[in-house]
């Protein structure tokens, strides 16, 4: 909703493999990720927007419940760009997704 409100389009996915889909399909400026989903976590979406050449750029934020050091550094190999952790406030994710998009 803060995403919407802030006058962004949002495409939701169910889990990280329709995520890649929607990705492929319609492509997008930022991908927002959790790291705990069904069929394929967060990492492997992290491994897949960068291994597809049209988005090896796109800035990738992990938004999650996890705080684990291990699981950032993780992230951060795999090819993201920033972690946020749940609960968030709406206002640092809008700031959050304007920097990584400019």
């Amino acid at each position: 909703m803060a995403l919407v409100q802030a006058g962004y389009r949002v495409l939701q996915a169910i889990d990280g493999v329709e995520g890649l889909e929607i990705l492929q399909s319609q492509g997008a400026d930022v991908v927002i990720t959790d790291i705990n989903m069904p069929r394929l976590d967060g990492f492997g979406v992290i491994e897949g927007v960068r291994a597809n050449p049209d988005h090896r750029a796109t800035p990738i934020l992990v938004l999650t419940t996890e705080s684990d050091v291990a699981k950032k550094e993780r992230a951060r190999q795999a090819g993201a760009t920033g972690w946020i952790v749940k609960p968030f406030n709406p206002v640092k994710l809008v700031d959050a997704v304007r920097r990584v998009a400019a």
